[in-house]
């Protein structure tokens, strides 16, 4: 773990040398592990059993990725959020899985703080250094230097590199526009929020956007764009990056701008798990890969997604990636499993077709 620690704060020196010199981009932290096999999951209630951990583990990952609600924290206490960060830690699974694996992660709304909740929230800048105390980041992390908890993850020799990007979709997110009538208008079409058409409305600030345009351009095979809340989608109406319409064209703009490769989203949050697919003109298709909840499943059988690709798992799960970099075309195959780890749903991905 101290060697861990070491190399943290060597790459962030790393980095910023090479941000003052002018250099190419890098990414925050860079690994000369290869990636083979990655975890990820989001929503996992602390005071409920979690048995899905025992399947996480057989599946032997070298990385897992916590992509929100890692915990259901909803306070402005900060000695209660802590309280609820170490139930989660010791959760025997999950401590089981940290023995075997590196976990890296972003955070969502309620292990922020408070439900939905985004730049208002009066104890945000506390709440990070809680959340990165539970993911063991050392005291001199980039992590801990700057305001909100992206960051980015370099896995892997030439030819063979997996390029990790953590969204924070909280810190600096602009109110949501909430909707008079709440009731469903269409089997399947409910919930609290629309799109806005404030002109200022903004999810990662002006710091974030910034930053991700750089790492955008960061060479890599494939690159795991999270982000807590659903990208692509547009239908339902909670929590999603349509509710902010302009900065998911931005978001999606911004991809084609940098010609970025290899780019796959994966989110959370919806206590459900489908795939979403958007063509794109001239592009390779970018695909979505939603995996929720690790062990508080929600029943959304009916809900709208005009870019839905295949069905829609309404059970525990967790995602799963198998990389393949020995075959004649280095593939992923992207799997959403059950609580066994028997794959539910599946999307195999060319690497190369993502170039």
């Amino acid at each position: 773990m101290m060697l861990r620690y070491i190399f943290f704060a060597m790459t962030a020196v790393v980095f910023l040398s090479n941000s003052l010199s002018g250099k190419e981009p890098q990414a925050d932290f860079v690994f000369p592990q290869r990636l083979n096999r990655i975890t990820c999951g989001s929503c996992s209630k602390q005071d409920l059993p979690q048995p899905i951990w025992q399947a996480i583990i057989a599946s032997e990952p070298d990385l897992f990725i916590y992509m929100g609600d890692n915990i259901y924290g909803d306070s402005e206490d900060l000695n209660v959020l802590a309280a609820k960060w170490e139930k989660q830690k010791s959760q025997p699974g999950y401590t089981a899985l940290r023995e075997q694996c590196s976990v890296i992660g972003t955070w969502d709304d309620h292990d922020y703080g408070k439900n939905d909740a985004g730049i208002e929230y009066p104890q945000k800048a506390g709440s990070q250094q809680l959340f990165l105390d539970f993911l063991d980041e050392p005291d001199n992390s980039l992590r801990r230097t700057r305001e909100g908890v992206y960051a980015s993850y370099l896995y892997g020799p030439v030819g063979q590199q997996v390029h990790i990007i953590l969204l924070d979709t909280r810190y600096f997110r602009t109110p949501l526009k909430k909707i008079m009538d709440q009731s469903p208008t269409a089997e399947g079409h409910s919930g609290p929020y629309g799109p806005t058409d404030d002109p200022d409305a903004n999810m990662l600030g002006d710091a974030q956007w910034k930053w991700l345009e750089e790492q955008l351009k960061v060479p890599a095979h494939l690159r795991l764009i999270v982000s807590s809340i659903q990208v692509l989608p547009l239908e339902q109406r909670y929590e999603k990056w349509e509710n902010l319409p302009t900065e998911r064209a931005r978001l999606l703009k911004l991809i084609e701008k940098t010609n970025s490769e290899g780019v796959v989203f994966l989110s959370g949050d919806r206590h459900a798990a489908e795939f979403s697919k958007l063509n794109r003109e001239g592009s390779y298709p970018l695909l979505e890969m939603t995996s929720s909840s690790l062990n508080a499943p929600r029943k959304y059988q009916n809900e709208l997604n005009s870019l839905r690709y295949g069905l829609m798992y309404n059970e525990v799960n967790f995602g799963k990636i198998l990389i393949d970099w020995k075959a004649e075309t280095p593939s992923a195959v992207f799997s959403v499993c059950d609580i066994e780890g028997r794959e539910m749903l599946q999307v195999p991905v060319a690497i190369p077709s993502l170039q």
